[in-house]
């Protein structure tokens, strides 16, 4: 496959997973581009052209020939100038790489990444928590990480592939989104009803089966094994960790239970404070699964040979 319909195949794998209905995605891009088609030319040239068909504004070609013909990839779930002068060594040894590919996200897929966090806002609607306040808690919350993301060198590897003049992407929320589904699925269908069931559930998986071998488990940080479970709700989506006051609204819509890959201590003081309990299911190992789900996805598409590396391990999964 040529490095674009890697890259088109994506972000369209992406959308078929994402929690929003794909009408309102639609939507969206659509609105965009009007905004885009009245400006003024010496205005279009500041605006990100990938965001009108992309709506994961972490998931970009960052470097590269967009016709390039890909047969082989290396993939890890963080690549810094580090794994990208490794990549070169690799190839200076032999070893066939085509692309680099990424899970988060690096340059202007960093700078604007707090933008994929609006789909939160249909996360916390499916649970019941009113538009309003899931809206005006999450801006807030946008604000305050794009504060933070503004500071940030974000182009350093970006620099690196330009030089080595390597092919770069990264793909960030569309394989949250898969991993999302993929949980979310197995807890309806399996229907733990305790916190020990949950643990059994993400134990049989082979990314948690992994860590849980590399003294990184999946943990239950408020509660235990024998407590009860009956209203999940699966974090691992829409950018980063969303307000922390939603869990107070989370809690009173019934909410008992949160599998998250991760939580800051801010966040994980409030969820004890409403007495939810909190499974934390590893974060790298999450992000290993979502990965995993797109390169099946992928290779379903066309040949590809995959190379490991920055924590990543492949696992494939039959259809």
């Amino acid at each position: 496959m040529k490095l674009k319909a890697i890259y088109e195949e994506i972000i369209n794998e992406g959308i078929k997973a994402d929690i929003r209905d794909k009408k309102e995605i639609e939507k969206n891009l659509q609105n965009l581009k009007k905004t885009y088609d009245a400006l003024k030319p010496d205005e279009k040239k500041f605006v990100d052209a990938d965001s009108l068909f992309n709506p994961f504004s972490d998931t970009r070609i960052l470097h590269g020939d967009f016709s390039a013909e890909i047969q082989s990839l290396i993939v890890g779930i963080d690549v810094d100038t580090g794994e990208l002068l490794l990549v070169d060594r690799l190839k200076e040894k032999g070893v066939k790489i085509d692309a680099v590919v990424s899970h988060h996200p690096a340059g202007r897929a960093y700078a604007r990444f707090f933008d994929v966090m609006d789909l939160q806002v249909d996360a916390f609607l499916q649970e019941g928590v009113p538009v309003s306040v899931a809206q005006n808690l999450l801006d807030a919350r946008k604000e305050e990480v794009g504060r933070r993301v503004n500071a940030a060198n974000y182009s350093r590897s970006v620099d690196a592939a330009r030089l080595l003049n390597i092919n770069f992407l990264c793909m960030h929320t569309p394989c949250d989104n898969l991993a999302h589904r993929y949980i979310s699925d197995l807890v309806k269908r399996e229907k733990p009803n305790t916190l020990g069931k949950i643990l059994d559930i993400l134990l049989s998986l082979p990314e948690y089966e992994t860590a849980a071998c590399g003294n990184n488990s999946p943990k239950i940080v408020i509660g235990n094994k024998q407590a009860r479970a009956a209203h999940v709700y699966v974090d691992f989506t829409g950018g980063t960790e969303g307000p922390k006051e939603i869990y107070q609204k989370l809690s009173s819509c019934g909410v008992d239970t949160i599998i998250a890959m991760h939580q800051s201590e801010e966040h994980f003081k409030k969820c004890k404070e409403e007495n939810i309990n909190v499974i934390f299911a590893s974060h790298i190992a999450s992000d290993n699964l979502g990965v995993n789900l797109m390169l099946d996805h992928l290779e379903s598409k066309g040949k590809l040979k995959i190379h490991e590396f920055s924590g990543f391990r492949r696992f494939k999964r039959s259809k």
